[in-house]
């Protein structure tokens, strides 16, 4: 089956054993689950591939197929225990390869006005904020940031030191006074995650999924658009605002919230600024100051 990996899947895996198998694994998964391939979804994500198929019956799906490497199993118990609930369904599963309810890949709440866009993904986000399985393996907010921290220790010179310590402390500080009810979270939450369906107005894609407080799961989305802000002579002030409204909309502790938006932040920049990409490092950066 001949086909070409999206340029945003490839940028992002590099030359990597799994992309090379990419086109066997297609065409098995295909064979296996019986379905008729009509395009490949671009621009598609950084973590997998999306290929809108049909069913036997012609029903439309998606099937994405996603490295070991991605925690494929992890995205699988989440939506199997979302049920299609906030998220999209999930249909079939095999190794490494997910048969989904067919979305609106080119339909995603980013494309609302701002604050229309904030308030779709929040009631979006809020649907998947149940309580794990009793018999999860899912990673805890701890657990993620703990290697996260010790990367970000050592990228000495990446950010202003004050800026890396206070993200640090901030972290150290969450995690020791986390509450003791958890619930299970996306993980990687932002506008761009929540496409259009027909079942519901719209429905979240491609969970990271973690376990921990509501907190740690809106704090990428409060980033999101961070162009516009950074852009206005307003940042600032709009950045806090920002904050305030989307915790207090979803009966979030805004200095909580406010925390671990600036640790995702901080980490988020100086990683960018490691790999390169140093225009999305800046903007996270000066974001974070903001806070």
């Amino acid at each position: 089956m001949g086909f070409e990996p999206p340029q945003r899947l490839t940028g992002a895996l590099g030359d990597s054993d799994w992309l090379r198998e990419l086109p066997r694994l297609l065409e098995e998964a295909v064979a296996r689950h019986g379905l008729a391939v009509e395009r490949v979804a671009v621009p598609g994500g950084r973590s997998g591939l999306v290929v809108l198929v049909r069913g036997q019956g012609g029903s439309p799906a998606a099937l994405k197929l996603v490295p070991p490497t991605a925690g494929p199993a992890h995205e699988r118990a989440a939506l199997e225990h979302w049920n299609g609930f906030g998220a999209v369904r999930l249909l079939a599963a095999s190794e490494g390869a997910l048969l989904l309810e067919r979305l609106h890949p080119e339909v995603s709440v980013r494309s609302l006005p701002g604050a229309k866009a904030l308030l779709e993904a929040a009631g979006t986000v809020r649907r998947l904020w149940t309580a794990p399985p009793g018999a999860h393996s899912f990673e805890s907010v701890a657990e993620r940031t703990a290697s996260q921290a010790a990367a970000l220790a050592e990228r000495t010179g990446a950010a202003p030191p004050e800026l890396v310590a206070a993200a640090l402390d901030a972290r150290e500080e969450l995690v020791a006074s986390a509450p003791a009810e958890v619930r299970l979270l996306h993980g990687n939450f932002r506008q761009s995650k929540v496409l259009g369906g027909d079942r519901s107005p719209w429905l979240a894609v491609g969970p990271e999924p973690v376990v921990g407080e509501p907190a740690y799961d809106l704090a990428r989305l409060v980033r999101d658009r961070v162009e516009d802000l950074v852009a206005s002579t307003s940042g600032a002030s709009a950045a806090r605002r920002r904050v305030n409204r989307l915790a207090d909309s979803l009966d979030v502790d805004p200095d909580r919230l406010r925390g671990w938006t600036l640790f995702r932040a901080v980490e988020s920049g100086t990683r960018a600024l490691e790999s390169g990409r140093v225009r999305e490092a800046e903007v996270s950066l000066e974001f974070a100051e903001w806070l």
